[in-house]
This record gives C-alpha cells, sequence and structure tokens, in this order.
C-alpha cells in the first residue's frame, strides 16, 4: 500500500493543494475551519510530509544546529528545553552536537552540523576558542547561550546576569550574620565574572578580608576537595558559595564528611537552580539564573536572524532570582 500524499490530504479536506501547503508551513493566513478539516485530513490518512522534498523546495533543512559545551551540566536542561519549545512551535527541530568531543577528533567543533546543512547554530555554554565561531556566522545564524565570552561580529549572546546573581546570594548570606564567607571559584568569563562580583559585593559591605576564594573546575569532586580545604582549616568559613549547583553538592558532601551540620555549623550555596538543587534531601539555597527563558530568548533571536534580521550582535542578560532553601541559616552563635 503507497503512503498518503499531499494530493490525498487535499482530496479528504476537500481544498487545494496549496492550501494544504500553507497549513503543514503554520500558515496565518489560512481559515480555522479550512486548518481543521486539513489537519483532520492528515490524522485520518496518517500523512507524513516528505522532509527531504520540502528541503530541497524551500533551500532550508528546516534543523538547528545545537552545539553544547558540556554534555555534563545540568543547567542545560532548562536551557535547551526553553530553546526547543520555540523552535518546534515554529516548525524547527534541533540536532545536538558534543563540541568536547568533536575537538579531541580534531574536527572544527562545528563542522558536522555544517556538513549536515543546518539553517543556523545556538552554541550552548563556552566554547574553547569562541573566534572558531566567525567563519560559521559567515554562512548562517549564530546565537551563544550560556557563556560570556567574546563574539564576533554579528553572533547573538544570551546569558544570565552572573554579576547581580552572585551579589544576590553574598547579600543573602550577610544579612544572615556572616562575616566568613568564601566562594568557591570556577573558569572562564562566567567563573570570572562571579568571582569578581563576590569579591566586589563583600568589599563594599567592609568584608574584603572575609573573603575567601578556592579555584576549581565546577565539578563535584572539586567542589568537595576545596570545601575539604576549607572547612578543615583552624578558622573555618561560616559560610560557602560554591560557582554553581554541581560544586555545591561537593561542598555539601564535604561538610558530612567533617561532621558539619548545614546550615547550623555552615551554610552552603549553589548557583543554576538546577533540579538537583530541588531535592528534598539537599534543599539547596541556589540562584535561579533563568535557563528557561534564556533558551527561549535565544530561540527568538535565531528566529529573527531567519526572518531577515541584520545588525550587530544583540546582548541580552536574563535577571537572577535568590530561591532561599534549607541550607543557608545565621552562623553559629558567638561566629560571624
Amino acid at each position: 500500500m503507497r503512503p498518503p500524499t499531499i494530493r490525498d490530504v487535499a482530496e479528504r479536506a476537500g481544498v487545494s493543494k496549496s492550501l494544504v501547503s500553507l497549513v503543514l508551513r503554520g500558515s496565518p493566513q489560512v481559515r480555522p475551519e479550512k486548518r481543521d478539516a486539513v489537519l483532520r485530513a492528515v490524522r485520518d490518512l496518517g500523512y507524513r510530509p516528505n522532509a527531504a522534498a520540502r528541503s530541497l523546495s524551500e533551500q532550508r533543512t528546516r534543523t538547528v544546529g545545537v552545539l553544547l559545551s558540556d554534555l555534563r551540566n545540568p543547567w542545560f536542561v532548562d536551557l535547551l528545553d526553553g530553546l526547543n519549545s520555540l523552535l518546534h512551535d515554529n516548525g524547527l527541530n534541533m540536532l545536538l552536537a558534543d563540541a568536547r568531543l568533536n575537538r579531541r577528533a580534531g574536527q572544527d567543533p562545528a563542522g558536522p552540523l555544517m556538513d549536515l546543512g543546518v539553517d543556523g547554530v545556538v552554541v550552548v555554554g563556552t566554547l574553547p576558542e569562541p573566534a572558531a565561531l566567525g567563519p560559521v556566522a559567515a554562512r548562517v545564524p549564530v546565537v551563544v547561550a550560556g557563556a560570556r565570552e567574546p563574539v564576533p561580529p554579528g553572533v547573538d549572546l544570551v546569558a544570565g546576569d552572573d554579576e547581580q546573581g552572585v551579589r544576590l546570594v553574598t547579600e543573602h548570606l550577610i544579612a544572615l550574620g556572616h562575616r566568613r564567607i568564601a566562594h568557591l571559584a570556577g573558569y572562564g568569563a562566567v567563573g570570572e565574572l562571579r568571582r569578581r562580583a563576590f569579591e566586589r559585593t563583600m568589599r563594599e559591605h567592609g568584608l574584603a578580608d572575609g573573603a575567601l576564594v578556592e579555584p576549581g573546575d565546577m565539578t563535584e569532586e572539586s567542589g568537595h576537595r576545596a570545601a575539604v580545604r576549607l572547612l578543615a582549616a583552624p578558622h573555618r568559613p561560616t559560610a560557602v558559595i560554591a560557582v554553581n549547583d554541581t560544586a555545591a553538592v561537593g561542598a555539601l558532601s564535604a561538610a558530612e564528611a567533617l561532621g558539619l551540620r548545614v546550615p547550623h555549623d555552615v551554610s552552603v550555596t549553589g548557583y543554576d537552580n538546577t533540579g538537583v538543587s530541588r531535592l528534598w534531601h539537599l534543599w539547596l539555597t541556589t540562584v535561579d539564573q533563568a535557563g528557561h527563558e534564556v533558551g527561549r530568548r535565544a530561540a527568538r533571536y535565531l528566529l529573527d536572524r531567519f526572518a531577515g534580521e541584520r545588525g550587530e550582535g544583540r546582548v541580552h542578560l536574563a535577571v537572577p532570582t535568590l530561591q532561599v532553601r534549607g541550607t543557608t541559616g545565621p552562623p553559629p552563635e558567638g561566629v560571624g
């Protein structure tokens, strides 16, 4: 039995083939009753458009390449959900690629996506060499999401406001009475922005001498090691601000291993408001940097470029919010 064709759909719905095409492309120019008739015929017949033929006729693949810098980062889940929801609503599909794996194989990170003829590229997270996006941006629209490194001209950037987010969580701890606070730092532009914001906020409150910084790589293992060094010291901090939720989980395990109660002996905070932070046995105080909004805004900027938007790259920083949960409280009595 041959598969149904667009002609079969048109005959079943009692409309022309061109009107069926308009409905399948999501055109707003079709009257509701005609649209319903076409969609009903599509369901009844089990019709599926020929993607290859449509790509040839439209000279586009209706796919967006998404280049992930770190598949292990849980914050990207919310970002990708926001990105995909708007792309899907506009008839576009995502193709995911692992930038680090491609680089290890000696490939241009975006090369496989470009070989597949994607209509645009969204880079999620920090690439080792952002300048490598220049040749890609010369061929298709490119948006960078969740990173703060400089990007080539014409590339849009969407991220959270890291400085404001760290200020919120640092001032939360200061308001609770903490005076000796440590920051488990990260790397790249995001790590640098968060570290500087922590140090600046402590300095503005006259607490520069109580600001401690331990470098790390944003992993749970790194957070654990750094927190052990800090919390095992004779004059330990009363609060720890981790660069992300993953490092904060490491800090929580370090506190437990040292026999310290959270938040009674030490407060711990994360950053990103990932699903891990909302687990009841953790219930981590953290900063929500609006990952879903960042993803949707990245999709919107890409759609604008598809629609003919020109000019310099735009920058949008989503407004962060503080999520106070069970891992922060006043410092131990008699300790600042």
